[in-house]
C-alpha cells in the first residue's frame, strides 16, 4: 500500500505503538499485559513501517539486527532465571531489590528483567520473520 496518507502517517503511528508497547510491558506486572503482548505490539509497529516504507527503513529504525535483539532477550531472560540460583532458591523465583537513583527509589525485580527479555525475544523473532517475508515478496 503506497498511498501518501499511509506513508505520511506510518512513522507517527509506529512511534505511538512503540511507546504503547513499552507501557503494556511495564504495566504487565500488576495488570493484564507484559512482555509477550508488548512485544507483539512493537513487532506490529515495525510491520506497519515496513509496509509503508520498505524493509530498509525498518532495518535503519531497529539499528540492531532483529535476531541479535532476540538473542539478547533470550540471554536476559535466562540470566534473570539463573540469578535465583545465586540466592539458593528455585529457578525463576522472583527476587526484588530497591536502589536509589537521583534521589528516587526504584524497585527492581528479576520478574521485570524476565519480562523485558520476553519482550525482546518476541520483537526480534516476529520482526525478523516479517522482514524475511517482505524481502521475499519484493525480491
Amino acid at each position: 500500500m503506497q498511498t501518501l496518507i499511509f506513508r505520511t502517517a506510518a512513522p507517527y503511528l509506529t512511534s505511538l505503538m512503540l511507546l504503547f508497547s513499552v507501557f503494556v510491558l511495564l504495566r504487565g506486572h500488576n495488570e493484564p499485559g507484559g512482555g509477550f503482548i508488548g512485544g507483539l505490539i512493537a513487532a506490529s509497529a515495525f510491520a506497519i513501517l515496513g509496509i509503508a516504507h520498505g524493509v530498509p527503513a525498518v532495518r535503519r529504525a531497529m539499528y540492531f539486527h532483529p535476531m541479535a535483539v532476540s538473542g539478547f532477550g533470550l540471554l536476559l531472560a535466562g540470566l534473570a532465571g539463573l540469578l535465583s540460583y545465586v540466592f539458593r532458591v528455585p529457578f525463576l523465583t522472583g527476587l526484588w531489590t530497591s536502589i536509589s537513583f537521583l534521589g528516587v527509589t526504584v524497585d527492581l525485580s528479576t520478574v521485570m528483567f524476565f519480562d523485558i527479555g520476553v519482550y525482546l525475544v518476541v520483537v526480534g523473532s516476529i520482526t525478523s520473520t516479517a522482514l524475511a517475508l517482505e524481502e521475499r515478496e519484493d525480491g
